[in-house]
């Protein structure tokens, strides 16, 4: 049976390209803990046991019988992977292989735990990034804005998408029936997939956003493309940060401005097919790039962001 072009697509490694993404970023470089790291296993499995060892998620805290302090809530607005360690450490400085009670773990959301697989796998010289999108395992009938991990399996030669959040309290809870080590393409839409469906009209773009605040729509997927297009520039941000040209909530997109996010979801949505596009678009487009400022909608004011690392 011939392969579609998605297909083909996750089995591509140029080698500039597998180099590009398995050298850290602004977000995810480590420097200040390099030598905890590289004492590290080498392997998925136990690297995704660490994260889950020292980090729990800010929503799902009474699952594992925490009451979570008001005070630790600003730990969820850290960005980088650096400073994710440092606060790991100052909760708990045994070694980063030593699992924490969940009361002792760094206070995230998908965000803290893709980061920091994706900047732990980069420190071990392997090609992994971000992917913004999202999945259709948390509310039965809508696909929930999530994050993920996209690593090169060099065995298979293909991209494999990993979810490092599921461990077996959320598995349980959320009732977990594929591999968190190899997500379905149809469970998890990345941004540029979820634009094209919408676009087709094979999806309600209703049906796409958060469950806090209800906030859904084609303005919603927009920014999450956004989003996506940094994470493959190897700028990893939170999901509640704002940019350039993400929509304002519920705001109609005329034309011009929808034929402006096909073009940024033809790029995201197969990266490697053309990475120099992809590249170009980013740093030559105020609207596209990180500035060195954000804004973080949670908190409702600006926040300097790390400089690029080139």
């Amino acid at each position: 049976m011939s392969k579609t072009h998605a297909e083909r697509e996750l089995e591509t490694g140029e080698p500039e390209i597998l180099d590009f993404y398995s050298q850290a970023g602004a977000m995810t470089v480590i420097r200040r803990h390099r030598a905890l790291v590289d004492g590290l296993p080498d392997d998925l499995q136990n690297l995704v046991r660490i994260i889950q060892g020292t980090t729990i998620h800010e929503y799902m805290t009474p699952a594992y019988g925490v009451k979570l302090a008001e005070e630790r809530k600003v730990e969820s607005h850290i960005r980088s992977v650096e400073e994710m360690l440092d606060r790991i450490l100052a909760i708990d400085p045994r070694p980063l292989a030593a699992a924490r009670p969940p009361d002792k773990r760094l206070v995230g959301v998908c965000q803290h735990f893709s980061s920091l697989l994706v900047g732990l796998l980069r420190a071990k010289g392997i090609p992994a990034r971000a992917r913004y999108g999202f999945g259709s395992y948390f509310n039965p009938g809508f696909f929930e804005e999530h994050i993920v991990c996209e690593y090169w399996n060099a065995g298979e030669e293909r991209w494999v998408l990993v979810d490092p959040q599921f461990d077996p309290v959320w598995r349980e809870q959320l009732k977990i029936d594929h591999d968190t080590f190899d997500v379905p393409r149809d469970r998890f839409l990345v941004a540029g997939e979820a634009w094209a469906r919408y676009r087709s009209g094979q999806a309600d773009p209703m049906k796409f956003g958060i469950f806090v605040g209800e906030l859904r729509g084609v303005w919603f997927i927009a920014g999450e493309l956004l989003r996506d297009l940094a994470a493959l520039n190897k700028m990893e941000l939170l999901p509640w940060d704002q940019w350039g040209a993400m929509p304002r909530p519920d705001e109609s997109l005329p034309d011009d401005r929808l034929a402006f996010y096909d073009r940024l979801a033809a790029l995201s949505r197969s990266p490697d097919s053309d990475f120099e596009g992809l590249r170009n678009n980013y740093r030559d487009d105020d609207r596209l790039r990180v500035p060195g400022t954000v804004f973080n909608a949670l908190l409702r004011q600006p926040q300097a962001i790390p400089a690029p690392i080139d």
